[in-house]
């Protein structure tokens, strides 16, 4: 990993910060530097960089660059779970353990390779070259709906449609405890953790985020747990389980943002789970060509129904039968 600190000679309070590091490092194109500012390599006197903000003189700035991944990513034959297939797009049930792009420590076995080799030449290229057709992700651990594009224009549209919050998201989880209240909305900013990378967090008040927008319902009480619906009316990054965590009922499976409840959970019922029980249920939106509205929904995987199997018969016999996993 090459490192970089420099100082801020001048303030350019009319200039965005992401343009100012495009400027000094003239072989990364902007978007490469706005995905190390989202991914927290960037740190401006000693905090994350904001793309937005104006450089000011004095200004410490630490630019760490990770160590890259193959440029060249090659065709597997991986299997998928085609739910819609046509000119424009994939609709997929993406498996759980399936991760979506090559990055660091996942040079391939990803989405990419499977869909290189399920299209054939017939992916839009706009995501780049680890990247072609992605519009939108789902993290390692999450099952369920992703839509894919296979068209330059089916990218463009479907991009603007997320972009402008035209998609309708609706996910199903499991979260530990008894979720109250039983329905509601989580309108909480969210923002790069200030301390630990890989995670999100909620902004307290003074620090600022980006609007994120979740609602929810109750769908079934089961053994030391709930079994939720949401709807994601905004994309940050690990929304849901930010959320959640948020309103102390972090997702069951989740290492990252429910440890602790995940390990009480795991005393009082034996079950000790491998991925966040966490699955986009529903995607709808307007098909890029025609414009005509387009639903779909993915069954749960077969780990999820389990699960649920095992917290109804919890619940049934008062957890006198303790399940494992």
């Amino acid at each position: 990993m090459e490192r970089d600190v420099f100082t801020v000679i001048e303030s350019l309070p009319g200039q965005r910060f992401d343009a100012f590091l495009r400027e000094r490092y003239e072989k990364a194109s902007r978007g490469e530097i706005q995905r190390l500012m989202k991914e927290g390599w960037v740190q401006v006197n000693g905090r994350l960089a904001k793309a937005a903000q104006s450089p000011r003189a004095g200004d410490v700035v630490e630019v760490r660059w990770p160590a890259p991944v193959a440029t060249e990513v090659v065709a597997q034959e991986i299997p998928l779970e085609v739910l819609h297939e046509d000119a424009d797009l994939l609709v997929l049930n993406k498996a759980a353990e399936l991760v979506v792009h090559p990055s660091a420590g996942h040079a391939d076995g990803t989405l990419v390779n499977a869909l290189l080799h399920h299209c054939r030449g017939r992916l839009s290229g706009i995501g780049g070259v680890e990247r072609p057709g992605i519009v939108h992700r789902l993290d390692l651990g999450t099952s369920g709906c992703l839509v894919v594009a296979k068209s330059d224009a089916a990218h463009r549209s479907l991009q603007e449609q997320f972009a402008h919050r035209k998609v309708e998201k609706t996910y199903q989880c499991i979260v530990c405890g008894a979720l109250e209240p039983t329905a509601g909305e989580i309108r909480a900013p969210i923002a790069r953790h200030t301390t630990q990378r890989k995670r999100m967090a909620v902004s307290p008040p003074g620090r600022p985020g980006r609007t994120a927008w979740t609602s929810y319902r109750l769908l079934e009480r089961l053994w030391e747990t709930s079994f939720v619906e949401a709807r994601l009316h905004t994309g940050r990054t690990h929304q849901i389980r930010v959320h959640f965590q948020h309103l102390g009922f972090p997702l069951l499976g989740d290492e990252l943002y429910g440890s602790r409840a995940n390990a009480r959970l795991t005393q009082a019922t034996g079950m000790a789970l491998q991925r966040q029980m966490l699955h986009a249920r529903h995607l709808a939106f307007s098909h890029p060509r025609g414009g005509g509205w387009v639903e779909f929904d993915a069954p749960l995987p077969k780990d999820f129904e389990e699960t649920l199997a095992a917290l109804r018969r919890g619940a049934m016999d008062g957890g006198a039968s303790r399940g494992s996993r």
